[in-house]
C-alpha cells in the first residue's frame, strides 16, 4: 500500500483570497508538454502527457512506482529524447535537444540517487558547479588558482543550505540529509529558473525532511520548482499544484486538497472498497 495519502486533519493554506473585483493574476507557463510520449521496446512509460507548470510554483508529480514519473524527468531534461509529443521550456521548444541545450536555458536536476564525488570537499563541488557557468566548464585539471575566484559565491550557497561549516570537510563524510543538501547547493549553483527535484526527500529521517522542506522554501523565489515526491506532507507543505500520474497517463491535476479527495485517485491507490 502506498503512504502518500494523508488524513483529513493535514491540509494547506492560501496566501491571498480573490474577490470577485480581483483581475485573475497574469500567468507564465514555464514547462509545457504536448502530448509527450515515450516508448521503451513496445511499452509506453509516458502516454500522452500534457503538462503546464506555471512560472514560480512548486509543481509535484506523484504516483507509484511505475507511474512515469522518472521518465518524465528524464524526458523533461534531454535525457531520454520523445517518442512522440513536444516540450517546451520558457516558451522555447526544446523537444529532442541535448541536456547540455536544455541545462544552458536554465535548467537544472537533483537526483534520486544523489552523485557526489566522495574525496572533493563541500566547498569544491559547489565551486565545481560554478565554474560550470563560465568557459572553464567542468575541468577538474585547472589549479586551486583557477577555481579561487568563485569561493565567495560557494560560501554563499553552503551558507543558504546550512553547510558552510562542513566546507572543507570530504563530501564522502556527510550524513545523507547533508548529501542531498549539498546535491541542491550544486544545482543552485547553476543559477537555474526551473529546478527539477527527483524525490529530495526519500530516505530522511523526520528532523531532515522537515530541514529540507524549509530549505526548499528558502530557493524557491524567484524560481520554477518541479518535483517528484512520496511523502505527501511535503507535497502538501510545498506543491501549489499536484500531478498524478497512473501507468504514464495523468489521472488527476489541480490543487492539494482537491487531488487527496479526488475519488478517482481514492480508488486506484487504496483500491474500490475505500472509494
Amino acid at each position: 500500500m502506498t503512504r502518500w495519502l494523508l488524513p483529513p486533519g493535514i491540509h494547506r493554506t492560501e496566501s491571498s483570497v480573490m474577490t470577485d473585483n480581483d483581475d485573475p493574476p497574469r500567468t507564465e507557463t514555464m514547462v509545457r508538454t504536448v502530448a509527450l510520449s515515450k516508448d521503451f521496446a513496445g511499452f509506453t512509460a509516458v502516454d500522452r502527457v500534457n503538462l503546464s507548470v506555471t512560472a514560480g510554483h512548486v509543481h509535484a508529480l506523484v504516483g507509484p512506482n511505475g507511474a512515469g514519473k522518472t521518465t518524465l524527468f528524464n524526458l523533461l531534461t534531454g535525457v531520454h529524447r520523445p517518442s512522440r509529443g513536444r516540450i517546451e521550456v520558457a516558451g522555447r521548444d526544446v523537444t529532442g535537444s541535448t541536456p547540455e541545450r536544455i541545462a544552458g536555458l536554465g535548467v537544472a536536476r537533483s537526483f534520486q540517487i544523489t552523485k557526489l564525488f566522495d574525496t572533493l570537499t563541500v566547498a569544491e563541488h559547489v565551486e565545481l558547479a560554478l565554474a560550470a557557468r563560465t568557459r572553464i566548464g567542468y575541468r577538474f585539471w585547472a589549479s586551486g588558482r583557477t577555481f579561487a575566484r568563485f569561493r565567495d559565491e560557494a560560501a554563499r550557497l553552503l551558507e543558504s543550505v546550512g553547510l558552510v561549516r562542513r566546507s572543507a570537510d570530504a563530501a564522502g563524510s556527510l550524513p545523507y540529509g547533508q548529501r542531498r543538501a549539498l546535491e541542491l547547493a550544486c544545482a543552485l549553483a547553476l543559477d537555474p529558473k526551473v529546478l527539477l527535484l527527483d524525490e529530495p526527500t526519500a530516505g530522511m529521517g523526520v528532523e531532515d525532511i522537515s530541514r529540507t522542506v524549509e530549505l526548499i522554501q528558502q530557493v524557491r523565489a524567484g524560481r520554477t520548482i518541479v518535483m517528484v515526491e512520496h511523502n505527501m506532507s511535503v507535497v502538501a507543505d510545498l506543491a501549489d499544484k499536484v500531478t498524478v500520474l497512473q501507468a504514464g497517463v495523468i489521472l488527476a491535476e489541480g490543487p492539494y486538497q482537491k487531488i487527496r479527495q479526488d475519488p478517482r485517485v481514492v480508488t486506484a491507490y487504496l483500491g474500490s472498497a475505500h472509494a
